[in-house]
């Protein structure tokens, strides 16, 4: 049995955060500069914005030390104060809304984004301008807060685009879905979106609202299945496979979208861990599809190169596998540990170093963060009354509307009558729980009501009941529960 819950209303709710955002925006009028490099007195060439971005993304890494190389090597890059180069961190997530992560500050003054749907209910919409438009709130909010002083860096690893081809598959949520032909569409749009080029047409100009990233590239769909790890995982794909189903949504995301940024995943393809693969990054990704933005592994996956798979003998040949192969930067510190000792012991050459180097500075300033104050440049404009505004709020509702797909409608039983219902109850965890309804890779949002505070504005006697004892009651006759996880 379950109580009443005492919960507010959802136009007392919706009020309630209006004027929590409206007080949120006046606090954010004090926010701090965001981090920057050449300042107005800088005369370096990879200061100059009249060269081109790849001869200062050159010049600028000609002047590092070995040391400084590799320190920038990972998803937290350290400043160089002696340059006037700030700290930058390249990890941000932006699956479905800008999220927390260590790129991006929601901690105040802005204390929220836009929050939409999980991809695998936006993708039912089937409607590439509803995808295209989350895109662009993404890149505005994005920017909105970094021009407000709390992010360091601007590059987001989002989307999903791996195909779901197998429902056991527990992070299928975040991807459009099973169709390979759907997730490009997807993937192109969106990406258009985050990194502010129109939906579609040529991509006429190599500047970044926000850096899009597509992952996880490539056959990667499996977590943890009878003690098989993602980590340990080597996908066995045919050529034909990899060319009609794993491939064409990257190809796609490239090819159309003009991504900057890409992933490659954990596990192995047919013996050869995607982030060791020349084949796959530097002949397929940058030869067959000119790809031209940065390469970055998943979270430690130089690592397990190593230390799980064991196709490395050392560290050492584990960051010569990556680097060789067309990797630019590791999501962890594995690259900035053993680099030295593997550039000491010949098994990576300077080039190798400042190839990767070239690809990551260059992003940093198609950004626009070599120009002096961002907030001086094409979106500097953006500011705090971007960020959850009424406008994003209404998209963030169609998306809810035109994704939900209504499988069985018994007796007309929908839309509720207001005349007709005068007492109905929402049972389960999940009626009441508005952290629960956020998905994964989820921000704090702007505006949050549960399905029983919405209906509570239909019939005057609403009841909530908790339930509970089901999860308890399948383990107890012997399923194991799942298992889920991040990366």
């Amino acid at each position: 049995m379950g109580r009443r819950a005492h919960a507010v209303p959802a136009a007392a709710a919706a009020a309630a955060a209006a004027l929590l955002l409206a007080l949120l925006h006046l606090h954010a009028a004090a926010a701090a500069d965001p981090p920057f490099s050449c300042g107005a007195a800088s005369a370096a060439p990879y200061c100059d914005r009249k060269l081109p971005v790849e001869r200062r993304a050159a010049d600028l890494v000609s002047r590092l030390s070995l040391e400084e190389k590799i320190s920038q090597l990972g998803d937290e890059s350290p400043a160089v104060a002696r340059l006037g180069v700030p700290a930058y961190k390249w990890w941000s997530e932006a699956l479905h809304g800008v999220a927390w992560s260590k790129g991006m500050h929601l901690d105040g003054p802005l204390r929220a984004a836009t929050s939409f749907p999980q991809v695998i209910l936006t993708a039912a919409s089937f409607n590439p301008h509803l995808w295209y438009r989350i895109g662009q709130v993404i890149g505005t909010e994005a920017r909105g807060v970094y021009n407000n002083g709390q992010a360091e860096g601007l590059t987001f690893w989002a989307p999903n685009i791996n195909v779901f081809r197998d429902p056991r598959w527990g992070r299928g949520q975040e991807t459009p879905g099973e169709d390979p032909t759907m997730t490009g569409k997807y993937a192109a749009v969106f990406v258009r979106g985050v990194q502010g080029y129109a939906m579609s047409g040529a991509i006429n100009s190599s500047d970044l609202e926000a850096s899009a990233c597509c992952k996880h590239f490539t056959a990667y769909d499996l977590e943890n299945w009878k003690g098989v790890t993602r980590f340990a995982f080597d996908a066995k794909v045919t050529e034909q496979d990899l060319a009609d189903t794993y491939n064409p949504p990257f190809k796609s995301c490239v090819e159309d979208g003009g991504a900057s940024g890409i992933m490659c995943s954990y596990n192995r393809v047919n013996g050869v861990p995607t982030c060791a693969d020349h084949n796959l990054l530097s002949k397929t990704a940058r030869g067959d599809w000119s790809f031209n933005g940065y390469i970055t592994s998943d979270c430690d996956a130089v690592a397990i190169i190593h230390d799980v798979q064991g196709y490395a003998k050392a560290p050492e040949d584990a960051v010569a596998d990556v680097l060789k192969a067309g990797m630019d930067v590791n999501c962890g510190g594995y690259i900035q540990t053993h680099g030295v000792s593997a550039y000491q012991q010949g098994k990576i050459t300077g080039e190798d170093i400042d190839r990767a180097l070239r690809n990551l500075f260059a992003i940093r300033m198609r950004l626009g963060l070599f120009d002096g104050n961002p907030k001086n440049n094409r979106y500097g404009n953006i500011g705090a009354d971007q960020v959850c505004n009424k406008e994003h709020q209404d998209l963030a509702l169609q998306a809810a509307q035109d994704g939900i797909v209504l499988l069985k409608n018994d007796a007309g039983a929908l839309p509720l009558s207001k005349s007709r219902v005068s007492s109905l109850a929402v049972i389960g965890p999940n009626g009441n729980n508005a952290s629960l309804l956020l998905g994964n890779y989820f921000g704090p949002p702007c505006i949050s009501v549960t399905p029983f505070q919405a209906l509570q504005e239909y019939v005057k006697d609403a009841t909530f009941v908790q339930g509970g004892g089901l999860r308890r009651a399948v383990h107890g006759a012997g399923s194991e529960p799942g298992a889920g996880g991040g990366g």
